[in-house]
């Protein structure tokens, strides 16, 4: 842990610099690894001494400490204190006298030491090891070591023999590197990158932290993983401080060892840059032009500093970004009162956003005064027009602590008015501060439901936290039929996303509706009707639709709460459920900018995720990436639940990205779906896996993950296939872990719903599994057939990346039939629809194998075998055992057993060895 050890643990992320590194020490015999604090240097070295002690070389090691670096030839003496003592036998008397001395009186005067025998010494111990085993070595903190030491070893590396190699690790964060002196000119010097998201995920996980805060950690931290880590561990007591799991969206306590890391990455400024540092954390847009007009005439010359540091990014318009989100909170916490209301106060003369020069101005004093409390409730108007709620939320709170105790009215009012709006902004931390401060005044009921709703809203996907919330807003809604409706609607999303249930759902739907008649509220009836027609959809209900148009006939709000809530939304997911995309597509472009003024985030996440889908199911990949990129980006910045990020940026990448990286986002949603008890994206997300290792030939984990989806959405009582529709995935998945006659069995039975509720695109993508089926059955003929018609009905239905997967499949059955040129065809056809929609790992997998190469050389195989029984074959060719095959297919010994026995008769071999040989010569 890295309280207990001082290091992060950065054997996440780090593999491929091991390796740079390594190529560096082998290819010029020294090495400089640089970094910032924290950045992992110390874990990097140690695994690069573990593997030079694997191969038995020779490993001296020096570690200076902070203190060393003033005490003379302190680290000269530790270095040699490790030297092995049969290393010194041959060295001279005066030599061995010389190091004598040193070893034992490191710290007496330097005066009548024989510093020429010492250093001629030291190159002696080098080449004497050297002699012996390849050397080893290594000074890590170098920019610790004293000015002697650094002499006395930049005199000896100079001599060494190229038995010898050097790897520094030094902390820089400006200037010129320790080490590029002491190893030489043209030392290569290889910099430790900061981690990505999905390693601080991994790291979050690792050390038993929530995935679903990487995201913002990753931003807080500037992917440091020292810093990453001591902000998880800080959120999370925090959290267990307040009883309650720590939240996706909660402001990241930089105190403790985080603030300690993170002052360890500022004192890398020199005291003037870090005056200008503050007021740039203090502004919410800092520019060189602003710091100088708040009194900074130095500024750009002092930023230039920090940005050798690496401390910020100055942009080419002159705009100022912190390279971890950590820096600004601790410079603020470090800064005292006075030093912040000052920087306050000039950048209140100084910035020319009206809004930002009242929030400046409140902040530059901590007394009540009344007009001051009325301008930040109109600068926090004018936030709300302008889609800012977060900040509207920010300001709200602000008017209320300025406002004097004497307009106890007015007060409540702000803060009721902050809690909405922290709600609509997803920034549960300021709804729950606005809300506490409610429930501890004198509060009407009314205030008190209104504060409590702003909490749930706030939560995103993590609504099953909050049981106790809902109860205490029902109970206090008692006797007004508007507030009870709002409650029950509250509940009906609980019931639907954290619950999976939407029988309930529907149910405590049609009591919200029922409750906002009575109370004449047509905005949360028409709200109320369109959760009850969702829920219809999923489970099936042909009156679905009619209780839409039912929702969509009531009077639409300017503003909907929540855009998912709103009908014209819930029309538009129909249309894509229905293959219906050019009016979906042309639906969320108008919807699009009205979201964007309402000020939700988790209104904009949701256009674009709609927005992701229709363009994929269109073979628009590239566009679709970038709503994907816009949603993440958006998810990380408002501090949204993650999970359906993840989701969204793993189906982009599945389709027009790399397989990969749609892996790695996959398992993140899941992970953060799993924290935060979401089902609804949890199956997504599994969904998004499933595909993937389908794609990438992993049958046996594809069914166990698409499976799990199956389970989830049997529990969920999900019956129309059109919404997920992993059922042709599953059955796939299941002929290639050859498994026909279960694949069929599902095909069968979901194609009558599908059919029924008359779902074209879902039955064409069950005609595709039911020909490969078709195929694995022996009825090669009927699949070829079947699946010319689906690539056909695909086209018609304008599904191209749909059409493709079926010429991919279509070439598989042709080639299992030996039929090499129809084959090629349909690959070649595939290819080139997969081109034209961007779709780059799918253009791979149907890229043409080259005579020769790996997957050429199994394609006369596949044509007498199943994919499972090659994937076998393969294994076993290749050496593996039958329990080793087993574990590797995720199958039992006695499956491997009979699978090669059938695969011995197809190929009419007896032995391993024959088998090996027809798989060669075939």
């Amino acid at each position: 842990m890295v309280a207990a050890t001082g290091h992060a643990d950065t054997s996440v992320g780090h593999g491929e610099l091991i390796k740079a590194v390594d190529r560096a020490l082998t290819a010029h015999g020294r090495a400089l690894l640089i970094g910032p604090a924290g950045a992992g240097k110390t874990e990097v070295v140690r695994a690069l001494v573990a593997a030079a002690e694997s191969r038995r070389e020779t490993v001296l090691c020096l570690a200076p400490e902070a203190a060393d670096q003033w005490i003379p030839e302190a680290s000269a003496a530790a270095l040699l204190a490790s030297v092995p003592g049969a290393a010194l036998d041959q060295l001279s008397g005066p030599q061995r006298t010389a190091i004598a001395l040193l070893r034992r009186e490191a710290d007496a005067p330097r005066a009548g030491r024989d510093h020429i025998a010492l250093r001629l010494a030291v190159v002696e111990v080098l080449r004497a090891l050297a002699d012996r085993h390849p050397v080893l070595l290594v000074l890590d903190n170098a920019q610790w070591l004293d000015a002697e030491s650094t002499d006395l070893l930049r005199f000896a590396l100079r001599l060494t023999p190229p038995g010898v190699r050097v790897l520094v690790a030094e902390c820089v964060q400006g200037g010129v590197p320790v080490g590029e002196p002491l190893c030489g000119p043209g030392v290569p010097a290889i910099r430790v990158p900061p981690l990505g998201a999905d390693e601080v995920a991994e790291l979050l996980v690792r050390h038993g932290l929530p995935a679903r805060l990487a995201g913002r950690i990753h931003q807080a931290s500037g992917g440091n993983p020292r810093l990453a880590l001591a902000l998880g561990h800080s959120l999370a007591e925090a959290a267990e401080a307040r009883d309650c799991s720590a939240h996706h969206a909660d402001a990241l306590p930089v105190s403790g060892q985080a603030r300690e890391v993170a002052r360890r990455l500022l004192a890398g400024a020199p005291v003037q840059a870090r005056r200008t540092l503050l007021l740039a954390a203090l502004a919410a847009r800092p520019t060189i032009s602003l710091l100088r007009r708040a009194g900074r005439p130095d500024a750009e010359a002092e930023l230039a500093e920090a940005e050798r540091a690496a401390l910020v990014r100055v942009g080419e318009d002159g705009s100022v970004e912190f390279t971890a989100g950590a820096l600004p909170t601790a410079l603020a916490a470090d800064a005292g009162w006075p030093e912040r209301a000052a920087g306050h106060a000039a950048l209140a003369e100084a910035v020319d956003d009206p809004v930002q020069a009242v929030r400046h101005r409140a902040l530059a004093v901590d007394t009540p005064d009344q007009w001051l409390a009325e301008e930040i409730t109109e600068a926090a108007a004018a936030c709300r027009r302008r889609g800012q709620r977060a900040l509207a939320a920010e300001l709200g709170l602000l008017a209320a602590e300025r406002t004097p105790s004497s307009l106890a009215g007015e007060e409540l009012a702000r803060l009721v008015a902050a809690a909405e709006d922290a709600g609509w902004s997803g920034r549960a931390d300021l709804a729950r501060r606005a809300t506490g401060a409610v429930l501890a005044r004198d509060a009407s009921p009314a205030d008190r439901v209104r504060a409590r709703l702003a909490v749930i809203d706030a939560a995103g996907q993590a609504l099953g936290a909050l049981d106790e919330t809902i109860a205490y807003a029902m109970d206090e809604a008692a006797g007004d039929p508007s507030l009870q409706a709002a409650v029950q609607l509250r509940i009906a999303w609980k019931h639907n996303l954290s619950d999976g249930d939407p029988v309930r759902s529907r149910d405590a739907a049609a009591r919200a509706g029922a409750l906002a008649a009575l109370g004449g509220d047509q905005v949360a009836e028409a709200m109320a009707l369109t959760v009850r027609a969702r829920m219809g959809r999923i489970l099936g209900d042909p009156g679905a639709e009619a209780i839409l148009a039912e929702a969509l006939a009531l009077p639409a709000p300017e503003v909907p709460l929540g855009m998912r809530n709103a009908p014209q939304y819930l029309a538009v997911r129909h249309a894509l459920f229905d293959d219906g995309l050019d009016d979906a597509r042309r639906q969320l472009m108008v919807l699009l900018p009205a979201v964007q003024r309402t000020g939700s985030a988790e209104d904009v996440f949701e256009v674009l995720r709609s927005l992701t889908e229709v363009e994929l199911r269109g073979g628009r990949c590239e566009a679709a990436s970038a709503h994907a990129r816009r949603a993440l980006e958006l998810t990380i910045d408002a501090g949204l639940s993650p999970g359906p990020a993840w989701y969204v940026a793993a189906m982009a990448e599945a389709m027009g990205g790399s397989f990969a990286r749609a892996a790695g986002y996959a398992r993140r949603g899941i992970q953060a779906s799993q924290e935060e008890q979401d089902q609804v994206f949890l199956s997504r997300s599994l969904h998004a896996l499933g595909l993937v290792e389908l794609a990438t030939g992993e049958a046996a984990k594809a069914v166990a993950t698409l499976r799990r989806v199956a389970e989830l959405e049997a529990a969920q009582q999900v019956v129309d296939p059109s919404i997920l529709r992993w059922h042709g995935e599953l059955a796939e998945a299941l002929i290639a872990a050859d498994a026909p006659e279960e694949a069929a069995r599902l095909l069968a039975s979901v194609r009558t719903i599908a059919v029924g509720l008359g779902r074209t695109g879902v039955v064409a993508a069950l005609d595709r599994a039911r020909g490969l089926c078709l195929s694995a059955q022996g009825d090669a003929d009927a699949a070829v057939h079947l699946l010319e018609a689906t690539a056909q009905r695909f086209d018609v239905l304008r599904l191209p990346l749909e059409r493709g997967r079926t010429l991919l499949a279509l070439a598989r059955v042709e080639r299992r039939r030996r039929r090499r040129a129809p084959a090629r065809a349909a690959l070649r056809a595939a290819a080139e629809v997969f081109d034209r929609a961007g779709a780059a790992p799918w253009t791979e997998l149907a890229r043409e194998p080259a005579p020769g190469d790996g997957a050429g050389a199994r394609v006369p195989a596949a044509a007498t075998l199943t994919d499972a029984e090659t994937r076998l074959a393969l294994l076993v060719s290749q050496g593996a055992s039958n329990q080793e095959a087993a574990a590797k297919l995720f199958l039992s010994v006695k499956t491997v057993e009979a699978r090669l026995t059938r695969i011995y008769q197809k190929l009419d071999v007896r032995s391993r060895a024959q088998l090996a040989t027809a798989l060669r010569t075939r």
